[in-house]
């Protein structure tokens, strides 16, 4: 494309806004329409950055993954300084504990990691509950403190000279001859060269995608001030069915259920019970800590839990959506591969495995 074309980002969470980013930077004149900033999903995460502790099987989304996080330092890097905002990036490493004996294997984690036995990991991580019996630790997965990226991205989506339309609803696209005339939105008929489709779990009501909303439930805790040098806590604890997430600031956040009742909104007493109960058994000092903060978001998710990105059935609309619980460790890397995409007409081999067409049937 050539300097000065118009692209329409459609979505305002993580995602779109980096992406809006990389496109200005590259010459373009871009404008990002969002219903509501404040409901994008990367509101509501925890900001891993954990495909090791997560334990991605290898292949096409390990490889993604991987690429992103390794993106990571030098990305936030160019964010901050562009918005002057800090991000919270802190590359603190991710631990793993373990309620059963697992013998670790050379093929099983064939990335850095290391195996913690019952003795190492409660010396390694005091405070741990006595159910723990093990664990790995993985020193190059990190967190990045979501609320204040999206802070960070916004200024610098504003800093770099991306247009803001707040409160557009999109509610439906119009094509002629495979190509995207307009969107018809709340506010009358909007149009661009290019647009690029980051909705997250809104998807669906635009396109005929297998995107739906999972649900999940977050709570955080503060640390009493007296209590801080007593609770050493400094990196991710990554359960089996809960994941603690210590901040900077001296909050810890507790995640998440993941729930497939639609758009159902607030917090469930059955919900916050589940995160209480699991956070307590893995790392008991929460306890006595104050309960902070209770929220809900809805994570993207498509039928192989993988996201859709790339090109679409027409030929001036991109997709970059479906991240499910890895958009914000995905946002750096998807908005170098679609910016290059629309830009530059590179398709990237990373993207192949996950083009809309997969859905397909036969």
């Amino acid at each position: 494309m050539q300097p000065g074309s118009e692209i329409i980002v459609i979505g305002g969470g993580a995602i779109g806004l980096a992406t809006a980013i990389e496109l200005r930077l590259l010459g373009a004149k871009v404008t990002i329409l969002c219903k509501d900033f404040k409901s994008a999903a990367a509101h509501a995460a925890a900001g891993m950055l954990a495909p090791q502790a997560e334990r991605i099987e290898p292949g096409a989304m390990l490889d993604l993954c991987l690429a992103s996080r390794d993106l990571y330092p030098e990305w936030i890097g160019k964010i901050e300084s562009i918005s002057g905002v800090d991000s919270g990036y802190w590359p603190c490493g991710i631990l793993a504990p373990s309620y059963i004996h697992e013998a670790p294997t050379s093929t099983a984690e064939p990335l850095a990691a290391k195996w913690l036995d019952t003795r190492s990991i409660h010396r390694y991580q005091s405070g741990l509950g006595e159910s723990v019996v093990g664990g790995y630790y993985y020193p190059a997965d990190g967190q990045v403190d979501n609320r204040a990226l999206m802070r960070s991205l916004y200024v610098a989506a504003q800093a770099v000279g991306a247009n803001f339309l707040e409160g557009v609803e999109v509610t439906n696209i119009h094509y002629t001859r495979r190509r995207v005339r307009y969107l018809e939105t709340n506010r009358g008929q909007i149009s661009a060269q290019h647009y690029i489709l980051a909705t997250g779990a809104w998807s669906q009501q635009l396109l005929p995608i297998p995107i739906v909303p999972r649900k999940g439930q977050m709570l955080s805790v503060v640390v009493p001030n007296a209590q801080r040098e007593n609770l050493p806590l400094q990196q991710v604890l990554f359960g089996e069915d809960i994941y603690i997430v210590p901040r900077q600031d001296g909050k810890i956040i507790v995640g998440a259920t993941s729930e497939d009742v639609g758009f159902a909104p607030h917090n469930t007493l059955q919900g916050v019970k589940q995160l209480m109960n699991h956070a307590m058994r893995l790392f008991p000092p929460l306890q006595n800590c104050s309960l902070h903060e209770t929220w809900w978001g809805f994570r993207p998710a498509t039928p192989d839990e993988l996201p859709i990105l790339g090109s679409s059935s027409a030929a001036n609309l991109t997709l970059a959506t479906g991240h499910y619980r890895n958009g914000i460790l995905l946002t750096p890397i998807t908005a170098k591969l679609i910016a290059d995409l629309v830009w530059h007409k590179q398709a990237d081999n990373l993207l192949a495995a996950f083009n809309w067409q997969r859905f397909e049937p036969g």
